[in-house]
């Protein structure tokens, strides 16, 4: 996954939006409705990571598949963060379902209809 293909992924989300709070070099994706993150990279790194949320049973199980690819997030909580090497060991489609899953973990819940 290119560094342009991994942002244009993470805005197709819903209510996606890059911020930049650690500075220029770091892209931050967050969800417009709650403002947490579910993604954070450094777009000119080589090579290319991204952290993401991840449950912590799948993180565990990721990171005993590909431990040299998928390691305890960077500088993030180990127990709900990962982060994964984009060096073309690791398949776009994880990659994509385990962004879509990290953005599931943090967007805002829909509050459900009252009842009639």
């Amino acid at each position: 996954m290119t560094p342009d293909a991994l942002v244009e992924f993470c805005l197709s989300l819903p209510q996606a939006i890059e911020t930049f709070p650690f500075g220029e070099e770091t892209s931050v994706f967050k969800t417009s409705g709650n403002g947490r993150i579910f993604a954070l990279t450094a777009l000119a790194n080589e090579p290319l990571t991204v952290s993401l949320k991840c449950d912590p049973e799948e993180s565990r199980a990721l990171r005993e598949e590909l431990p040299q690819h998928i390691t305890p997030g960077y500088h993030l909580n180990k127990k709900h963060w990962i982060t994964v090497v984009l060096d073309g060991h690791v398949d776009d489609e994880l990659v994509e379902q385990l962004l879509r899953d990290s953005h599931a973990l943090v967007r805002p819940k829909v509050p459900r209809g009252r009842a009639s």
